[in-house]
């Protein structure tokens, strides 16, 4: 049976789900190099996507093989592309061909078919993410396919201890009722590389646990701003997929055991025990880290603090995570784990219509802007 009697089409969960499952597993290869972690979607293919406005999955079938799977979801966002700072967007994640039918189009095929999907929705920009030493990720979509390097985030990974982090006593805390918190984001953040148009629907979301401020002792919160202050929202992310950790070195391992065990034998040191990250975990995202005034990086790492805390009263979330612009100095006051985090993820955009093509050639010649909104919806 050659190529061209292959079927791309939406995926169909009665018929699919194990199928995706299993292709899932066998594409489990991380770099040799480092630990990498891996996703558990608990039996729900789509749980990465469904939470978006309008989302689609696509999966190759060569036979009764099913051979590759992609999947995409739409949004309207802001782009600085004057005079008009919003564009429909089109997200392009969890792109997989089984191990055996690599190198064969497969892949190409997968994409241009998720890029008609999306011309046909009215999609102003596709874009893709992508760690900058995936060699092949990168050769498929800038190669072949005219992606183009757009702009760099950090993604940033703290493990959650048991033990309660110790909160300044110098500053004062206020959870947002979320109509605040759609207001605060629209005013401050609302000219921010991708930012959602539909920002309250997250906020809404069931998996959106709150949105908190922070700023000096002494000051208020209301008519007007304290003369610090930084905010930030988390998101259950665990509550539609896991994580795990795979290609980690044997002494990360014996570092964990050893850890965990110096902490029940010596309770009263109050040594933090590093988590089991080699069983499936749940986690905590942060998005829409924003600060100002000359307190604002020590008022977000104590943000942070707060975050932890309400990690370690769950049982399942062992770690916390975020994702910020490259180039934001916010990365030097997010506590984080290197061994786990990724310093470069790199984002590569394609512009779907002609009219769009020039925009894009202007949005590239300028800087990019401090802050990037990463979509928890899109994690």
């Amino acid at each position: 049976m050659g190529y061209e009697d292959m079927i791309i089409r939406s995926y169909n969960a009665q018929k699919d789900r194990a199928r995706v499952e299993d292709l899932e597993r066998r594409c489990e290869v991380g770099p040799a190099e480092r630990g990498f972690l891996f996703t558990d979607t608990l039996g729900d293919p789509i749980c990465r996507i469904k939470n978006s406005p309008v989302y689609n999955m696509l999966v190759a079938e060569l036979g009764d093989q099913l051979v590759g799977v992609t999947q995409g979801s739409i949004k309207l966002v802001t782009v600085h592309k004057p005079p008009k700072n919003l564009a429909r967007v089109g997200y392009i994640l969890g792109l997989r061909v089984a191990p055996l039918y690599r190198r064969r189009g497969i892949g190409f095929r997968l994409v241009i078919k998720l890029e008609e999907w999306f011309i046909a929705n009215g999609v102003d920009y596709a874009y893709m993410a992508t760690e900058k030493d995936n060699e092949a990720s990168f050769k498929l979509f800038v190669d072949k396919l005219s992606y183009v390097k757009f702009r760099t985030a950090s993604i940033l990974v703290n493990p959650v201890s048991r033990r309660m982090l110790r909160i300044s006593s110098n500053f004062e805390f206020e959870k947002l009722e979320v109509a605040e918190a759609e207001s605060l984001y629209s005013k401050f953040m609302s000219s921010t590389e991708f930012f959602p148009n539909d920002i309250g629907k997250i906020l809404r979301n069931k998996l959106s646990l709150g949105t908190w401020v922070a700023y000096p002792r002494g000051e208020s919160w209301g008519a007007t701003f304290p003369s610090s202050w930084a905010m930030l929202s988390v998101w259950n992310s665990g509550e539609l997929f896991k994580l795990r950790l795979g290609n980690a070195p044997s002494s990360c391992l014996m570092y964990t055991q050893s850890s965990q065990l110096m902490e029940k034998l010596f309770p009263c040191f109050k040594l933090p025990a590093i988590p089991d990250f080699w069983q499936p975990f749940g986690f905590y995202f942060v998005y829409g880290v924003y600060r100002e005034g000359p307190l604002s990086g020590k008022l977000v790492r104590t943000l942070c603090r707060l975050v932890h805390n309400m990690a370690s009263k769950s049982k399942d979330c062992k770690a916390v995570v975020t994702e910020v612009g490259g180039s934001d100095a916010l990365r030097h006051h997010i506590p984080h784990w290197k061994f786990l985090s990724c310093p470069e993820d790199l984002w590569c955009i394609k512009a779907l219509k002609n009219e769009e093509r020039n925009s894009l050639f202007e949005m590239l010649k300028t800087p990019p802007t401090r802050t990037l909104f990463v979509d928890p919806r899109e994690v």
